[in-house]
């Protein structure tokens, strides 16, 4: 396992591979699959992220098979099932950092700010603005729904930031527009 800490710069290198590439080639050989069934898993982040299908954290950190936990649901916001999903990958498999992406031009932000949808999007909808109040940019309103679910993470019960073994959450905001990520937004 490695530290939280050697965890982000591994995301922000991935993230400036992707940048300089135009393709993404990920070994997924046989020997690969076999490997990850026999070993299991032991992912150096947990990501999460909106379910944006522009929005791959696999690709945006070029990342290969068992690098990254990911939990995606529109708009980056944390529940529950967020909560136990992020407590698993943090205390059974060892994973170190905890990095909520949000990402500009994010329909569930938008939704938000612009709309009063009906049905369950609302439980969406309703969690975003309760994270940006009355901000009606849409970028500032990324970054403040990804601290909103940085702050619920960290406040969790379950989910206590641990300094003894490293355990960290930070935030994150993708850029659509030129596929960057900015940290510790």
């Amino acid at each position: 396992m490695i530290s939280a800490e050697e965890a982000i710069e591994r995301l922000k290198k991935g993230n400036e591979q992707y940048l300089s590439v135009d393709t993404f080639h990920t070994d997924v050989s046989a020997t690969v699959l076999e490997h990850f069934a026999r070993n299991g898993q032991q992912p150096y982040a947990i990501i999460v992220g909106c379910s944006d299908s522009r929005v791959i954290p696999e690709r945006i950190f070029h990342a290969a098979i068992g690098d990254l936990f990911t939990i995606r649901v529109a708009g980056n916001v944390i529940d529950d099932h967020q909560l136990g999903s992020i407590e698993y990958a943090a205390g059974h498999l060892g994973t170190n950092l905890i990095l909520v992406l949000g990402h500009t031009q994010c329909g569930a932000v938008t939704a938000a700010i612009h709309h009063n949808p009906d049905g369950y999007i609302r439980y969406i909808t309703d969690e975003i603005k309760r994270a940006i109040g009355q901000e009606d940019d849409d970028y500032r309103a990324a970054v403040l729904n990804v601290r909103q679910s940085v702050s619920i993470i960290e406040s969790s019960l379950e989910i206590q930031k641990d300094e003894e073994h490293g355990l960290k959450v930070v935030g994150a905001v993708y850029r659509i527009e030129d596929g960057r990520v900015e940290f510790d937004v």
